[in-house]
């Protein structure tokens, strides 16, 4: 078990997940047409959004955790509560239920030969306040990370205030604070929002900053992602340089972010640290990090597995690299480890069905567990002993 304590708050959600499996490889679309039928292999139901996939992520790595969302008085949110009360029935006591507005909700399709759809609902996710956070909750841990406030639209409206006001609660009861995004949905109202803005009001209260590069590009740059995703045939990841990453993780820590970690798909995750100075003001989740933190730019490969399901593999990946920052890890070790819970993730059709203790995971890397390919040395990286490669 790891010492130090954590809250997961933000979006929560029942996840929707119809068994696709049956439909042929790279047929979806051209099934999924007006009139037409498709038979399903099953349905899942699980528990979604941040709050349940990281939160209940890091409880399964070993940390003592508690959730934080808001839920409807409905069928779904009772549902929320059942599958996340069979995890431990303790974790459902922060959850906020408001019986004026529906639980969220998400139907995921995940067809085989194509990447994830959502069809969501935000519903009592739209509805989070800071006023949301008990203030006994927040003195009782270590570290806050908040989750998808680009799903939310009482968190980004306003430029990012009621975030900003999320982040300023967390900090003042001495804890790290943590921040991970969700891709905006580009033709609703968080595809008018102005991102960088929002981002230059929160950022500065953000210790770790955990985007996929996907999100951090579109969220940042977005002309450079519209060239990116001009071609639906080529993967977003694959067209990723470390110059990409070290330009957008550059903007990031010019706000103060001790460290930003970047998910990158089957391409594993790069981690930027900063210097000695801003770390030396990082709450009591940062306590106990060696020097080794300072100045550092890594990237980790992506660990091989069967791929049963996506859904929450992100989610499991920060949970990971929390988990291992709360024990007080070395960078290597916390990149390694967050890389190696995403990989457990997706060889289960839930976000945490593969995950084991954090000790577990770790043993299971030592005892020589294989890694994808990955060759930055034409980029000016070298590698290392154990796998990852750093900037020269």
């Amino acid at each position: 078990m790891i010492a130090k304590k954590v809250i997961a708050a933000g979006h929560i959600c029942l996840d929707i997940i119809p068994d696709l499996s049956s439909v042929p490889e790279g047929q979806f679309k051209s099934l999924l047409q007006p009139g037409r039928s498709i038979r399903l292999s099953g349905v899942g139901y699980s528990a979604g959004g941040a709050v349940s996939n990281t939160g209940l992520s890091l409880h399964k790595l070993g940390v003592p955790t508690r959730l934080i969302g808001k839920i409807g008085d409905d069928l779904f949110g009772r549902q929320v509560m059942e599958i996340i009360g069979r995890e431990d029935p303790g974790l459902t006591a922060d959850l906020v239920i408001d019986p004026a507005t529906p639980t969220g909700f998400t139907i995921i399709l995940n067809p085989p030969g194509f990447d994830r759809t959502f069809l969501s609902l935000p519903g009592a996710n739209d509805t989070f306040y800071a006023s949301d956070l008990a203030r006994e909750a927040l003195r009782s841990a270590d570290l806050f990370h908040f989750g998808y406030p680009s799903l939310m639209r009482s968190i980004f409206r306003g430029e990012g205030g009621e975030l900003v006001s999320i982040l300023h609660r967390a900090r003042r009861e001495g804890l790290t604070t943590s921040l991970d995004f969700s891709f905006p949905d580009p033709t609703g109202p968080a595809g008018e929002v102005d991102w960088p803005l929002v981002l230059a009001n929160s950022l500065p209260l953000v210790d770790l900053f955990v985007p996929s590069a996907l999100e951090l590009t579109f969220l940042l740059k977005r002309e450079t992602f519209n060239q990116l995703s001009s071609d639906p045939e080529i993967p977003f990841e694959e067209q990723i340089t470390p110059d990409l990453l070290d330009e957008l993780s550059e903007i990031v820590l010019g706000y103060g972010v001790k460290a930003v970690l970047i998910k990158c798909g089957h391409r594993g995750a790069y981690l930027r640290t900063n210097n000695a100075t801003v770390f030396s003001k990082g709450g009591r989740g940062l306590q106990g990090l060696s020097s080794d933190w300072y100045g550092r730019a890594l990237w980790a490969p992506a660990f091989k597995v069967d791929v049963v399901g996506t859904t929450g593999a992100g989610d499991a990946l920060v949970a990971g690299f929390l988990a291992s920052v709360l024990n007080a890890s070395d960078p290597e070790t916390a990149l390694i480890m967050a890389v190696a819970a995403g990989a457990c993730s997706v060889e289960t059709i839930t976000a945490i069905g593969g995950l084991q203790l954090w000790e577990a995971i770790l043993l299971r890397v030592r005892q020589g567990w294989e890694t994808l390919p990955l060759d930055l040395a034409d980029e000016g990286w070298e590698g290392t002993e154990n796998g990852i490669w750093q900037r020269v």
